[in-house]
């Protein structure tokens, strides 16, 4: 059967092929003079915060030494430095020019929770992968991730091919277009990580033998609740969303006021997301120490919908690591606190810094008013603060100690 191709014009001069024989085939006339204006900025950005020294996110009295051991957990990591040999395995030299980088070398910090078109990445997409690769790529996925950190990457994924249905940009967006980088080399006894990177959805994973760090890590999406197309029904964050607002409900009045940095959310709130590994951010809203127990419980339950992403039982390490600085957990909140509010919240420790934020819509401007947050778009971030954050403060001590 010869293959059949309709030509669709799309916004700013795209045009996409569908090849009826099952292939898809995406193409776009020109780079539009916007969007390399847009990149060019972006790209500018990038180059500023690589070219400061790593320091951490830290509060302005600056970074505490000690809160991260060289220690052995007992949790093998075996399975994936397997499963990365395996994909690693599958790559040809020009593959891994541009998609295995030294431990140390600046790839890790160059990320960026927007799209490919303003934001080029390096690495190999799961678009140009071949069957075998994709298939090496998600048993790393699977490996390194939880089950329900695995169906949330492919949820937010999901998001991309409603956008490209909606705008019809493809060399914005597509279900594919995340890169695969992979630094150092997989070893049961030297560090080694990857990099999962792509629109509204980041994942550094740094291994040091049966340590994991797994952030900066960034999960997000829009829309957030596909109403139409390939995947209709698909809904994302919702355990985070939900769960956050169930705290802010918990608080009584005086505790809330206490958490309320802004009452009114009328814009993007975020602040810890790409280019901010050295972001100065001090403590705001109400401490663990002025919680209940039964609310120090539930301000557990939100972070750990996020750890929750990493594999058990790394996740539960994690977790335990957190619990110990319940006290100097301070959670904070802009925006109201009814059942259908928007609103951005914080929750900050020495060891973990989240954020939550309801966003003004880019790619679904069709239904939803510009400049105005949404639940229907969301960002969401996770860092560790105090210099570990890719598990520099980890490789520096094994370096220190090896070398």
């Amino acid at each position: 059967m010869k293959a059949k191709v309709y030509r669709i014009p799309a916004l700013l001069g795209a045009v996409v092929a569908v090849v009826l024989t099952g292939a898809t085939v995406l193409s776009q006339s020109q780079y539009p003079a916007n969007l390399l204006n847009q990149k060019g900025s972006f790209s500018r950005g990038a180059a500023v915060a690589m070219g400061q020294p790593f320091r951490g996110v830290a509060t302005s009295a600056g970074i505490v030494e000690g809160l991260y051991p060289l220690r052995a957990t007992g949790v093998s990591t075996e399975p994936i430095r397997t499963a990365a040999e395996r994909m690693l395995a599958t790559l040809n030299t020009a593959d891994l020019s541009r998609s295995h980088f030294a431990i140390d070398d600046p790839e890790w910090r160059d990320w960026s929770n927007v799209d490919v078109g303003i934001y080029p990445r390096r690495g190999i997409s799961l678009e140009e992968m071949s069957a075998e690769q994709k298939e090496a790529a998600w048993d790393l996925l699977r490996e390194a991730l939880s089950v329900e950190g695995v169906t949330q990457t492919q949820d937010i994924m999901k998001t991309e091919q409603t956008l490209f249905e909606i705008n019809g940009e493809p060399i914005r967006y597509g279900e594919e277009k995340y890169y695969l980088t992979f630094m150092g080399i997989p070893s049961a006894v030297d560090p080694w990580g990857f990099q999962f990177d792509g629109h509204h959805l980041v994942i550094n994973y740094f291994v040091l033998g049966d340590q994991v760090v797994m952030t900066p890590a960034f999960w997000g999406g829009e829309p957030v609740l596909t109403d139409s197309g390939k995947y209709a029904g698909n809904r994302i964050l919702q355990e985070e969303q939900d769960e956050g607002l169930a705290l802010m409900q918990s608080l009584n009045a005086q505790q809330q006021s206490r958490a309320t940095l802004d009452p009114n959310k009328v814009r993007n709130n975020q602040i810890a997301a790409a280019n901010q590994d050295n972001l100065t951010l001090d403590y705001e809203g109400i401490p663990g120490s002025a919680l209940g127990s039964a609310q120090k419980l539930q301000l557990l339950n939100v972070i750990r919908a996020y750890v929750g992403a990493l594999r058990d039982p790394h996740a539960e390490i994690t977790m335990d690591e957190i619990g110990q600085h319940i006290d100097d957990t301070y959670f904070a909140w802009v925006g109201g606190a009814a059942d259908d509010a928007i609103f951005y919240y914080r929750i900050h420790s020495p060891v973990i810094l989240i954020e939550f934020d309801h966003q003004g819509p880019v790619g679904t401007l069709n239904k939803n008013a510009p400049g105005v947050p949404t639940r229907d778009h969301i960002h969401t971030v996770v860092r560790t603060p105090n210099g570990n954050d890719y598990g520099k403060d980890l490789l520096a001590q094994h370096l220190a100690k090896e070398h």
